[in-house]
């Protein structure tokens, strides 16, 4: 599904055609090891495939079975059982790989990716005063007419950290509160928004100065969720601001 539209297009072309000239093989032999080639025109024959004179034809016969074409000029008989396992199998794994494939490119269509990049991050994030209390803000916008329903925004500060007990945590992940208990965090975006995390006694960055700001190695990564209005579908964008990409005042 997160292969380009290239590949994917080619393996579906090739799970269709490698199957079809799979079992087409496979009813070719059958044909040629009970003799059905040898007894072309002999009406007093009974084959396994009425008019199966060859490869072409059996990769014919093979294609109408899986795809239920159904023409009528090439049709099992009752004499050969090992054709109507053939039949079986095939008319079985068809409806799989009909399955499997049909979805892997509805998915693929329905996937909102293509929509998730339209939803743009500012490239620094600021420490600023904003009515009269420190807060750390970064801006988002979307860039399409069309809106994301039930967006809402969160974001994570990501840092070493040394436990109490001595335990060294390379990747510890500290919540950021963007307005979850007032619900700030849910957006309506028709036009930029700017996102704030008041730095009070509850934030991470309560007792870290300018210098140690800039000396510190850590990153804020912001994640915005929400459904795509035309197909309601979730699409998820993501954006990180690292130790260098924040600005004091």
């Amino acid at each position: 599904v997160d292969l380009k539209w290239r590949f994917s297009l080619l393996i579906f072309i090739l799970a269709y055609a490698l199957t079809w000239l799979f079992f087409g093989l496979i009813w070719w032999v059958i044909a040629y090891s009970r003799g059905d080639l040898e007894h072309l025109g002999d009406h007093t024959w009974t084959p396994c495939v009425n008019n199966l004179n060859g490869f072409v034809s059996a990769f014919l016969f093979s294609i109408e079975t899986e795809t239920t074409i159904g023409y009528g000029h090439r049709v099992i008989t009752d004499t050969c059982p090992e054709g109507i396992v053939l039949l079986l199998l095939q008319a079985i794994l068809g409806s799989m790989v009909n399955a499997f494939m049909v979805g892997c490119m509805f998915v693929k269509i329905s996937q909102p990716n293509k929509r998730a990049e339209t939803l743009v991050f500012s490239s620094h994030a600021v420490v600023s005063l904003r009515d009269d209390r420190l807060c750390l803000m970064f801006r988002v916008g979307d860039l399409r007419d069309s809106h994301i329903v039930e967006a809402s925004i969160r974001a994570k500060l990501i840092q070493s950290k040394q436990t109490q007990e001595g335990e060294f945590i390379p990747l510890d992940q500290t919540d950021l509160s963007v307005g979850f208990e007032t619900g700030d965090d849910r957006l309506f975006l028709v036009s930029p928004l700017i996102i704030s995390h008041e730095i009070d006694e509850r934030s991470p960055f309560w007792d870290v100065s300018r210098g140690q700001l800039e000396r510190d190695d850590f990153e804020i990564v912001v994640i915005l969720e929400g459904m795509v209005e035309a197909t309601g579908m979730t699409c998820q964008a993501r954006s990180s601001h690292l130790a260098d990409e924040v600005l004091w005042g």
